[in-house]
C-alpha cells in the first residue's frame, strides 16, 4: 500500500523516525567509514595503474577518490559531533540544566556565561542541528562533486569526437571545437554563478528568463533532479546555510594546503621521471615503490653488476594504435580492446601457428617504433611480451660488454602521430641513468 505524504498519519511516521534517525545515521556513518577507508588503497593502485597505461580511467578514478574522500572526512566529523551530543544527552540525565549560580562566580561573568552559553538544552539542539544537517549535506557534496566532473568529462568526450572524426587538422574542424567549447564553457560559467549565489539569476525577471532554458539543460546534464530538493531544503534555512558557508571555506583551504609544496632549492627537485641528471625511483625495477606503476620505461636497478641491461616498456594503448597505423595487416577487423564479460563473451579458438606469427609482426612492427641508445651508441635488440608487477609490456636485453664501468645514459624515443598536423615525429620518452660495475 502506497503512503500518501499530505496524510497526517505519513506525517507522523516521519516524525517519529526523524526523531529516532541518529541511529541510523552512526549506523551507515561506520559502515561507510569503513568501506571508503579500505577502498582507498584500491582506488590509489587503479588510479597510478591508469596513468601508466595513459587510460581515461584515471579521471574516472581521481573523481572516486576525491568523493571518498569528502566522504570519509564529512562522516568522521559527523560521527564526533554525534557523539559529542550522545555525551551531552547522557550528561543531561545525570547532571540536569546549568546552574550558573551554584558555580559562585561574579554577576559579570554569571550575565556573560548566560548570554553566550546559555542553556544546556539549547547546546544539545544546536548540537542536534549541525548533526543531522551535517550528514544531508555531505551526501550533498558527493553530488556536487559528480556533477562538476559531469560537465568536465561531456566537454572531453565532444572534443574527442571531433579529434576522432579528422577535423582537428581542418580549419572548419577547428573552429567548431573551438566554438562549441567556449560556448559550452560560458553556459557553465552562469550556472556556476548562480550556483555559488544560490540562486541570484533566479530572482530577478529578466535574468530568470533568459537563465530557464540553460538551467532545464544543465538539470539533465549535471544530474542535479536527482539531489535538487536536498538543495532547496538547505538554501530556505538560515542554519544549513550558515554550515554549508563554514564547511565550504575548510574544503577550499584543505585542498590548498594539500597541493602546496615546499621548495628546499633552487635547482635540485623532486621530477616526475628519470633525465639525464635525475634518477627516479619508480624507473628502477628493484626500488619500485608499493602500487606504483612503471610509466614510461624502467630497468634492473641503478647499479647494474650483471654484463646486461633489462629494459622493460609498458604497454600503452597509442602504441598499439600507431602499430596499426604504420601496419594495416595487423589491424584486426573486429577490435576486442576494451571491457569485455567473461560470460557473454565467446572464446574464439585462434590457430596457434597463425597468432605466433602474428605475434612476431607485432613485435617487429613495435621494434621499429622505438628508437634505443646507451650515451650516443644506438642499439639493435628484439622484444618480446612479459608481465611485471601485474603490468603488460615489452622487455629486451641489451649486452653490457663493450662498456666501461661508470655511469651511463639510456635514451629511449617513440615515434608518435602529432594531434595537429598529424604527421609522426619521433618524439623523447625517457632518460634513465644507471652505474655499471663489473663483478
Amino acid at each position: 500500500m502506497k503512503n500518501d505524504y499530505t496524510d497526517s498519519k505519513f506525517k507522523e511516521l516521519l516524525d517519529k523516525l526523524q526523531q529516532e534517525s541518529w541511529q541510523l545515521e552512526l549506523l551507515i556513518s561506520g559502515f561507510a567509514i569503513f568501506g571508503l577507508v579500505s577502498s582507498l588503497d584500491l582506488l590509489v593502485n587503479m588510479l597510478n595503474e591508469a596513468k601508466a597505461v595513459e587510460s581515461y580511467n584515471e579521471y574516472l578514478y581521481g573523481i572516486a577518490l576525491v568523493a571518498c574522500w569528502v566522504l570519509i572526512i564529512n562522516l568522521i566529523l559527523h560521527v564526533v559531533l554525534r557523539g559529542l551530543w550522545i555525551g551531552a544527552i547522557g550528561l543531561r540525565y545525570v547532571s540536569g540544566e546549568i546552574e550558573y549560580e551554584s558555580l559562585n562566580y561574579k554577576k559579570r561573568f554569571t550575565n556573560h556565561l548566560k548570554k553566550k552559553v546559555g542553556s544546556f538544552d539549547k547546546y544539545i539542539n544546536t548540537l542536534e542541528n549541525y548533526c543531522s544537517i551535517l550528514f544531508a549535506i555531505t551526501f550533498l557534496y558527493l553530488f556536487y562533486i559528480i556533477s562538476f566532473f559531469l560537465v568536465i568529462l561531456i566537454l572531453v568526450l565532444i572534443s574527442n569526437f571531433f579529434m576522432k572524426l579528422g577535423l582537428f587538422s581542418e580549419m572548419t574542424g577547428a573552429l567548431l571545437l573551438v566554438l562549441f567549447g567556449m560556448s559550452f564553457l560560458f553556459l557553465a560559467l552562469i550556472v556556476f554563478i548562480d550556483f555559488i549565489t544560490q540562486g541570484y539569476l533566479k530572482k530577478k525577471e529578466w535574468t530568470s528568463f533568459l537563465y530557464f532554458p540553460i538551467y532545464k539543460i544543465f538539470t539533465i546534464i549535471t544530474l542535479s533532479f536527482l539531489y535538487r530538493p536536498l538543495v532547496y531544503n538547505v538554501l530556505d534555512d538560515k542554519f544549513s546555510k550558515r554550515l554549508t558557508f563554514i564547511i565550504t571555506p575548510i574544503y577550499i583551504l584543505a585542498f590548498f594546503f594539500v597541493t602546496s609544496n615546499s621548495i628546499r632549492s633552487n635547482y635540485i627537485s623532486a621530477k616526475e621521471y628519470s633525465s639525464v641528471h635525475y634518477s627516479d625511483n619508480n624507473n628502477y625495477i628493484s626500488t619500485l615503490e608499493k602500487n606504483k606503476y612503471i610509466k614510461r620505461a624502467a630497468i634492473q636497478s641503478k647499479v647494474v653488476k650483471e654484463n646486461y641491461i633489462h629494459l622493460f616498456i609498458p604497454f600503452k594503448e597509442n602504441i598499439e594504435d600507431l602499430i596499426f597505423d604504420q601496419n594495416k595487416d595487423l589491424e584486426p577487423e573486429d577490435d576486442k580492446r576494451g571491457f569485455s564479460n567473461g560470460i557473454f563473451s565467446s572464446k574464439d579458438k585462434v590457430n596457434v601457428q597463425k597468432k605466433d606469427s602474428l605475434n612476431f609482426l607485432y613485435l617487429k612492427a613495435f621494434k621499429k617504433i622505438f628508437t634505443l641508445k646507451i650515451d650516443a651508441l644506438k642499439i639493435n635488440t628484439n622484444f618480446s611480451f612479459t608481465e611485471i608487477n601485474n603490468q603488460i609490456g615489452f622487455e629486451t636485453f641489451v649486452s653490457l660488454k663493450q662498456y666501461t664501468e661508470g655511469k651511463h645514459i639510456i635514451n629511449l624515443k617513440r615515434l608518435t602521430t602529432s594531434i595537429r598536423s598529424k604527421k609522426i615525429e619521433n618524439k623523447h620518452v625517457i632518460d634513465i641513468p644507471f652505474w655499471y660495475f663489473k663483478q
